[in-house]
């Protein structure tokens, strides 16, 4: 089990008092999973993402990595974390962008070389090297950061709604490269979304989360093959599984009415 969560929950105190952002959160995901968090804005799928990389600190229950605490993992660069925005340095090359955590953590420069080159032809950014990110489409850059992400060899990917801000067709590109990286890789993937179509293409579960406090309405194993081209989006089993996470999210908002 990659990631199990029993019970958890976090609370915050602001100046305009208390806010609840997890409640009661139960869930397991195993090795090789990918596993898509759905939901209204505020429901707490990045909150839980940071729980899990050890930004949050939870208040209630438990959640384990690898085995080991968020903290235990975190130290053991045990997963990568792909940000909304790629969050890219302007004067660095591509190669030097990823190269960063590799160059933090004292890594050999010919090892670090070997790791910068492969993660790039992963991402099929090969021959991009020597590029900077303003010479990048915003789906360039975003790749350079899933290959910064990469670049430890952890076997657990986060990544928090990543693709959000590109328009369609870039989109559906990204979500086509992605899925032939995780086939091709085998890691474990947790995606933050607010696309049900994205959801539903990716993964191999479905989070359904209700508005705050965040709690899982509905766990959804996906019936569709690993193998997805585009097209499947059109096929009955696709449209199922979208409406059903569409009356899970419906169940929710009614719930917290």
């Amino acid at each position: 089990m990659v990631i199990s969560a029993k019970n958890l929950g976090l609370t915050f105190q602001t100046g305009d008092g208390t806010v609840e952002a997890l409640k009661d959160v139960n869930l397991e995901i195993k090795a090789g999973e990918f596993v898509s968090f759905i939901g209204p804005s505020g429901c707490g799928k990045t909150t839980f993402l940071r729980v899990i990389a050890d930004l949050e600190q939870p208040t209630a229950g438990t959640i384990t990595v690898d085995g080991k605490t968020p903290a235990e993992a975190r130290k053991a660069r045990a997963y990568g974390y792909v940000f909304q925005s790629p969050a890219l340095f302007p004067w660095r090359t591509v190669e030097k962008n990823v190269a960063l955590p590799l160059e933090i953590v004292g890594m050999d420069r010919r090892q670090a070389a070997a790791h910068i080159a492969r993660t790039l032809e992963l991402v099929e950014l090969g021959g991009f090297e020597k590029k900077y990110p303003w010479q990048l489409s915003g789906g360039m850059q975003q790749r350079v950061s899933i290959a910064r992400a990469l670049a430890f060899d952890a076997n657990l990917l986060l990544m928090d709604e990543p693709f959000g801000a590109l328009d369609e067709i870039v989109r559906d590109r990204l979500n086509e490269q992605l899925s032939a990286l995780w086939q091709r890789t085998a890691m474990t993937i947790a995606f933050v979304t607010h696309s049900i179509p994205e959801a539903v293409y990716l993964s191999t579960k479905i989070v359904v989360m209700s508005p705050r406090p965040g709690r899982v309405i509905d766990i959804i194993d996906s019936p569709l093959p690993k193998e997805r081209p585009l097209d499947i989006r059109e096929s009955a089993e696709f449209l199922a599984l979208a409406h059903r996470v569409r009356e899970g999210l419906r169940a929710g908002h009614s719930e917290d009415s």
